[in-house]
């Protein structure tokens, strides 16, 4: 039997289960719903290139669990010399366009270990409204003023650096609800005018973006100007660790300034293998990453024309922007009832009462399946109460917006739009 818990913690546990599980659930759980069947059509993967089962990639890997040698499960901070961690840090550098990059166990490791290592409780740390939780989290960590400007508003932002003081700009380079560009360009040009640092988080964009998807900050020219890079590796590389691009002078500050990366073990070499042979792969996967950029301009075009408000986006990142978490799971159970299985996201990944089903696109989906999610949306759309919906509202009262399809596959600083996003 195990031990009971204080008052202090049944009260939050049962005040989850109770508004939250019950009166706004019923029951149900809003994240999960339905077993897929074996038809079911998934929405839900971040794996945007579909290296998971690509041969060559798993035996890379499994080449490396084999090798007879031993390797130690410690932290990274012992690791020196010419290791395959350093090796493989200075290709994914090259790789990006950087100095030097560093290797963490997680992108959230590495957001919240960068912040925490570079701010202080005397620092502001400026973020968009809409950047990932990881950020916010890392400027906490850091005992930081966390000050939020405006989605994808660099004037508002620099009002706010006016009046705070110069400090660390953090922005996504696709944001991870909503699918929306941040104009890198005019960040970069607000950091260099207050003198503050720039970070960027690449996780949705690194390697679907950019020349050999070397990433949005890549793709517009700005390696040598944006200070840091962070990525999750666990979206388009197909694995599980994080990256951080910096000065070489920094890894060592780095290593004994960053809990998250002192206190946790270092990859181990199935991990650093497959991570290798990924991005060869990604970067020779022009062909993958010009479908999805088909799949997704097609999806949100359709979308768009049913009635769904899709404007807040314009990548492989689609939300169908329900509102309440009640309206949410019947579009959940909508959608879920005819095949199509997409993402939940509510609070605390979004505002109490802007939840939204996630869509999300990758390079192996097909016509067919892109076709089924059309007719499905086209088909529940008054069962979800599509034209009762905030952001159907919002459409109603907004100037019409371009289609998805006049955007041109590459995308320069001029074709980006300030997307407000309205999650």
């Amino acid at each position: 039997m195990a031990a009971a818990w204080p008052d202090f913690v049944t009260a939050r546990v049962a005040g989850h289960t109770l508004d939250r599980v019950q009166k706004r659930w019923g029951g149900s759980h809003l994240l999960h719903g339905r077993q897929p069947g074996p038809d079911a059509v998934h929405f839900s993967s971040n794996d945007y290139l579909c290296l998971l089962g690509e041969q060559a990639l798993v035996m890379a890997q499994s080449t490396a669990m084999r090798r007879p040698e031993s390797e130690l499960l410690m932290s990274a901070i012992f690791l020196h010399g010419d290791n395959p961690a350093s090796q493989l840090e200075r290709k994914l550098a090259a790789f990006t366009g950087a100095e030097d990059s560093i290797l963490c166990q997680s992108g959230w490791v590495a957001n919240v270990g960068l912040l925490q290592s570079i701010a202080n409780e005397r620092t502001p740390v400026y973020l968009d409204m809409l950047a990932h939780m990881s950020l916010w989290e890392g400027a906490h960590a850091a005992h930081a003023r966390a000050i939020p400007f405006m989605h994808n508003d660099a004037e508002h932002a620099e009002r706010q650096i006016r009046k705070d003081g110069p400090g660390i700009i953090v922005v996504d380079a696709v944001y991870s609800t909503n699918g929306s560009l941040c104009p890198l360009a005019e960040f970069v040009e607000v950091a260099e005018r207050t003198g503050s640092v720039l970070v960027v988080d690449e996780s949705h964009s690194l390697g679907t973006h950019g020349p050999g998807g070397a990433g949005l900050v890549a793709q517009l020219g700005l390696s040598r100007r944006v200070h840091f890079q962070t990525a999750s590796l666990a979206k388009a590389f197909g694995g599980r660790a994080g990256l951080i691009t910096c000065p070489s002078s920094f890894k060592g500050y780095f290593a004994m300034e960053s809990r998250p990366a002192i206190f946790s073990s270092g990859l181990l070499h199935h991990e650093l293998a497959w991570f290798n042979a990924a991005a060869d792969f990604i970067a020779a996967a022009d062909e993958r990453r010009a479908q999805l950029r088909t799949v997704s301009a097609e999806a949100r075009e359709a979308l768009a024309g049913l009635g769904y408000n899709v404007s807040a986006g314009s990548e492989q990142i689609i939300a169908l922007e329900s509102g309440t978490e009640q309206q949410t799971m019947v579009l959940r159970n909508a959608l879920q009832s005819r095949g199509i299985f997409g993402a939940v996201f509510c609070a605390p990944a979004t505002a109490r009462d802007r939840a939204l089903m996630r869509l999300t696109m990758n390079a192996c989906l097909t016509a067919v399946e892109i076709e089924r999610l059309i007719q499905v949306c086209a088909e529940i759309r008054d069962e979800v109460g599509l034209a009762n919906w905030r952001s159907t509202r919002c459409l109603r009262r907004a100037p019409r917006a371009k289609p998805a399809t006049a955007r041109p596959p590459v995308v320069r600083h001029d074709s980006l739009e300030a997307a407000h996003g309205t999650v």
